[in-house]
């Protein structure tokens, strides 16, 4: 919009007092009806966060949400009453409303990315056992995806006393509920009796047509390691390793694959310790690298609070991992610690360097992170899972209102999302970032 512009007329004649004072009057009533109009306008706007046209091509299930609306707010509240265990609620609306319609548009880039008919079904359901925590993993030859329960909680059983378990679904079964809300019940979840069982499996992916895990590990005799599954029955397991030079690595926590060089990227952390499975640290919090053909194990990046997810971008030169340094397992929350992703730059040699800031995040911290098909970034946080251009910038959530740990395109146009007690099927119009060769 252009900036009026005021211009003094010519007049015949010099004016009297009263007619003046009139004159000016009117310029002033004049300007003061152009102002107000033009501050209602602006003020539609920024609630509407884009145009009418924009707002009216919404997808029933999606809604606006401009942060410019809150960027002053009337109160904010001190650390000790609202921080990262809390969720945002933008004014004006409420935690209802915002899970209502749970595909919340930051930016117009977020609409190609769900489409014209996004849908989201919750089609598990666990009162207090965190059934529906890591791995996410879709296995093509049988259509199912698998998922891990949570090793360190206290309210499963898990942890020290049995470790704990892979479960799957058939995702042609889920799939018959996307237009419903709640399927909690509907969909038959399956127990998968690993051979040898996996101790306490936690992140996982694809890996040459089977699953490989990281194994968290148990006690002091039970090391961490990445475990290999067959995604069929009997569902035997094999051990890719277990230590680093004889010593036993802390916790491992999740793996990936790069789409070039196809070797073996996961992170260590200490969450095994931190909810009390595992013994003390005896390495740093490190990103290593396995070789498959040659064995060779190198650490790529350390200098994290506790890396944990860990994925690259589609033409495998950027690598992403998140930091959830902020989160102590038992011990609880350190707010001034990283809840962050970083991006490294993957040299052709497969080595990391360059790390760079990617994202600071708010609820929780980024957990499990992925990308899809045009790079885009996703990650698990404490309010659903969020998603950055990859020039960083937040352009949508899929809002739970629940911490997500993993998640996983599922076929094209499908995610299933860990939510601890909840399971959810998602369809959107994106595509996941799959390694063909590995399916």
């Amino acid at each position: 919009m252009k900036p009026l512009r005021h211009t003094r007329e010519k007049r015949p004649g010099k004016l009297s007092i009263a007619d003046q004072t009139s004159a000016s009057t009117k310029r002033i009533n004049v300007n003061w009806v152009i102002m107000t109009a033009t501050s209602v306008l602006v003020a539609a706007l920024a609630l509407l966060g884009s145009s009418g046209a924009e707002a009216s091509n919404l997808p029933a299930q999606a809604q606006l949400i401009n942060q410019k609306a809150f960027n002053v707010l009337n109160n904010t509240q001190p650390p000790a009453v609202f921080n990262a265990d809390n969720i945002f609620v933008p004014p004006g609306l409420t935690e209802q409303a915002l899970t209502n319609r749970p595909f919340h548009v930051y930016d117009e880039e977020f609409m190609k990315i769900i489409g014209s008919h996004p849908t989201l079904t919750r089609i598990a359901h666990s009162p207090k056992n965190p059934l529906y925590h890591e791995a996410v993993v879709w296995s093509k030859k049988t259509d199912e995806v698998f998922f891990v329960q949570n090793a360190g909680a206290k309210t499963s059983g898990t942890g020290l006393n049995k470790s704990a378990i892979i479960e799957k679904i058939s995702l042609s079964e889920a799939a018959r509920y996307y237009n419903q809300s709640d399927a909690a019940g509907r969909v038959n979840v399956v127990t998968v009796p690993s051979s040898p069982m996996v101790i306490n499996p936690n992140g996982a992916t694809n890996y040459r047509g089977e699953i490989v895990f990281t194994g968290e590990g148990q006690g002091n005799s039970s090391p961490p390691a990445l475990w290999v599954m067959n995604p069929q029955s009997p569902y035997n397991t094999t051990v890719l390793l277990n230590n680093f030079f004889g010593r036993q690595f802390n916790s491992l926590n999740d793996v990936a694959i790069h789409p070039k060089n196809k070797d073996v990227y996961f992170t260590d952390t200490i969450y095994g310790y931190v909810q009390d499975f595992r013994p003390s640290p005896g390495l740093r919090d490190q990103v290593y690298r396995l070789n498959p053909s040659t064995g060779a194990v190198t650490v790529v990046a350390d200098n994290f609070g506790h890396p944990n997810g860990l994925t690259f971008s589609p033409d495998g030169k950027h690598a992403y991992v998140t930091d959830t340094g902020i989160n102590y397992g038992f011990y609880g929350m350190n707010f001034t610690q990283p809840a962050s992703i970083y991006r490294f730059d993957v040299k052709e040699d497969g080595t990391l360097e360059n790390r760079k800031t990617f994202a600071f995040v708010s609820p929780g911290a980024p957990d499990g992170i992925h990308c899809d098909s045009k790079g885009n970034v996703y990650a698990g946080c404490g309010d659903g899972v969020q998603v950055w251009n990859p020039s960083a910038k937040l352009i949508g959530k899929i809002f739970l209102g629940s911490t997500t740990a993993n998640f996983q395109f599922v076929g094209h146009g499908r995610m299933v999302i860990c939510a601890e007690t909840d399971l959810y099927y998602a369809t959107v119009a994106a595509d996941g970032n799959y390694v063909e060769s590995e399916m």
